[in-house]
């Protein structure tokens, strides 16, 4: 980036910030057709610093950080969580923080490559402006893979110790090719394979053995363990589960991290053309007319087998996964397996 970029990237943001304090720093970068990862890094030296630490260890300062605003996005998906974070486990390439009805995530460190300190001016109720403290991830093409934002005043000591180690290295993006679709790909034993799963996280290791996305997959299975479904039904399958108090897992995951969501669902609302559950620590906003396909998939396991629901966009990259909440050891709900039955009907009827 010259400094000349820089400049005019620091006065379109500026500008944007004046009109709108509260504008997503995503918006600002879709308007400059550039990527939030270069949008924020025009600010270093200014609001923003480069977090000079390997990907666990920066992980390992998320339990440390009090409660905190926690968001992960896909490309149509936004879940947002009010918690704490809990205890880090996992290893050199994958984080788990692990609190099921809490701030629940997989972190998938070789997808991280920026991680900032970022303080931006925003207005309080009385007129004034305070200042909003995150930690936000990236990767190499400069798309959001996590953020946390400060919900604690006083600030917790860590994100001052943070600060501390703050410096203005710039980092260097890559722009990101799009999807090539390609003819689906023959995979003779996937449907064995598939039936012969015993937990569903083989399912990951079943793709990468046939070098499969999971839509193809999905689509290769039609009709043995998967059903393509109306790409419109997320609205009603939310209606139904929030109607009958079913708990459900939300899965909405990033490019390098997976946050889950897991309790009763709120009425679904819809505002500005988007679907919204708002609830007491979360936020699910949902672009769901820009979905291309939807899929009910099931994945044998020992305890009788899991349903989810998934949804895709244009690109054929996954937007958001439902499942019924279960206990490992236990079998999934009758209920979530007669709403999806219910759904299943209704359609065959129309």
């Amino acid at each position: 980036m010259t400094q000349s970029q820089q400049i005019a990237i620091l006065e379109a943001f500026d500008a944007a910030r004046a009109a709108q304090p509260r504008l997503p720093a995503i918006d600002i970068a879709e308007r400059l057709a550039i990527s939030e990862g270069e949008l924020q890094a025009a600010r270093l030296g200014r609001d923003v610093w480069t977090l000079p630490l390997p990907p666990s260890e920066i992980a390992s300062y998320l339990p440390t950080l009090g409660r905190v605003k926690s968001l992960t996005r896909s490309r149509l998906a936004v879940l947002e969580q009010t918690g704490v974070y809990p205890e880090l486990r996992g290893g050199s390439q994958t984080g788990l923080l692990l609190d099921p009805g809490g701030l629940d995530l997989r972190l998938l460190y070789p997808h991280w490559h920026w991680v900032c300190l970022i303080r931006d001016a925003m207005p309080s109720q009385d007129g004034s402006k305070e200042w909003r403290w995150s930690l936000q991830i990236f990767n190499q093409h400069g798309c959001a893979v996590h953020k946390c934002f400060a919900l604690e005043t006083p600030l917790p000591s860590a994100w001052n110790a943070l600060a501390a180690l703050g410096t203005q290295d710039t980092p260097a993006f890559t722009q990101s090719a799009p999807r090539l679709k390609r003819p689906l790909p023959n995979a003779p034993d996937l449907a064995s394979e598939w039936g012969a799963m015993q937990d569903v996280h083989q399912f990951f290791a079943l793709l990468q053995r046939h070098r499969l996305e999971r839509i193809e997959a999905n689509q290769l299975m039609e009709g043995h363990y998967t059903r393509a479904l109306p790409a419109n039904i997320l609205e009603n399958v939310l209606h139904q589960a929030s109607q009958h108090t079913l708990p459900l897992m939300l899965f909405v995951a990033s490019p390098g991290c997976v946050q889950i969501r897991t309790g009763t669902l709120p009425t679904p609302q819809r505002a500005r053309g988007w679907l919204n559950l708002f609830g007491d620590s979360f936020t699910l906003h949902l672009d769901d007319t820009a979905i291309d396909q939807v899929w009910q998939v099931s994945k044998p396991n020992r305890d009788g087998g899991v349903t989810s629901i998934e949804a895709f966009d244009a690109q054929g990259s996954l937007v958001l996964q439902l499942y019924a909440e279960r206990r490992e050891g236990n079998p999934e709900s009758a209920a979530w397996r007669q709403l999806l039955n219910e759904l299943h009907q209704r359609e065959a009827v129309a």
